[in-house]
């Protein structure tokens, strides 16, 4: 389903491509961008499937996702308005490295592989701050490793609690954002039974509430003590 999406009235202020319209090059390879709608719960990167540019999300949230053993999908990143999918395989890869769902109805921007190159060869500006975003995702990539070696499970689901938080914000006492109990196991790297198990005494102990799939944390910097010495900021 198309929709068109203008660049230049967008209010995602973070999005990589708005950051960069003030350049007079962007003018031609915007109008070469294609926009779509994504159902809740609809692929749209396939793990392994060949490279088709960079996705933007115009509106919405989608979760990034890599298959490790047995099969089983881990959940590796959360993305909301003006986050970037699909960088990693781009301009390394000819396929996807890493496959992408929709958690609510997404309208998403694509910049197909033949643009981007476009743009990565002509605008220099563009490229250096591609490159210093490369960077900065690889040190988040590399200390989140380290910090999740040394976790055991209640830290990691209180880790994950906190970053949704950060990532989407909280109203009325909710985070803006739904994840079944699988989600939140599949993220923190563990079981469904283990991620209930963890979040049943979090909400005994007053720390969260819950509604439905919806969360909401009631004592933030409680949480944030337990996992302190691991410097999850």
């Amino acid at each position: 389903m198309k929709e068109e999406s203008i660049c230049y009235d967008c209010a995602n202020e973070n999005c990589f491509i708005k950051k960069h319209l003030h350049l007079e090059q962007m003018k031609h390879y915007v109008s070469k961008k294609q926009s779509f709608i994504c159902k809740k719960s609809q692929p749209f990167i396939t793990e392994g499937a060949p490279l088709q540019g960079l996705f933007f999300i115009c509106k919405g949230k989608a979760k990034t996702v890599k298959t490790g053993i047995n099969g089983r999908e881990q959940i590796v990143r959360l993305t909301t308005n003006g986050d970037t999918i699909g960088f990693r395989g781009f301009g390394t890869s000819k396929r996807y490295l890493i496959g992408a769902y929709a958690l609510e109805d997404t309208v998403l921007c694509n910049f197909s592989n033949e643009t981007m190159t476009e743009i990565l060869q002509n605008i220099p500006e563009f490229t250096y701050a591609m490159m210093l975003f490369y960077a900065e995702e690889l040190n988040k990539s590399e200390n989140n490793i380290r910090k999740i070696a040394h976790m055991n499970v209640r830290e990691r689901v209180i880790d994950l609690l906190l970053y949704i938080h950060r990532k989407f914000g909280q109203a009325d006492g909710l985070i803006d954002i739904e994840l079944s109990r699988k989600e939140i196991a599949d993220f923190a790297g563990t079981t469904e039974e283990q991620a209930i198990r963890i979040l049943s005494s979090l909400k005994k102990d007053a720390l969260i509430k819950t509604e439905g799939k919806r969360l909401g944390i009631l004592e933030v910097s409680t949480l944030r003590s337990e996992i302190m010495e691991h410097k999850y900021f």
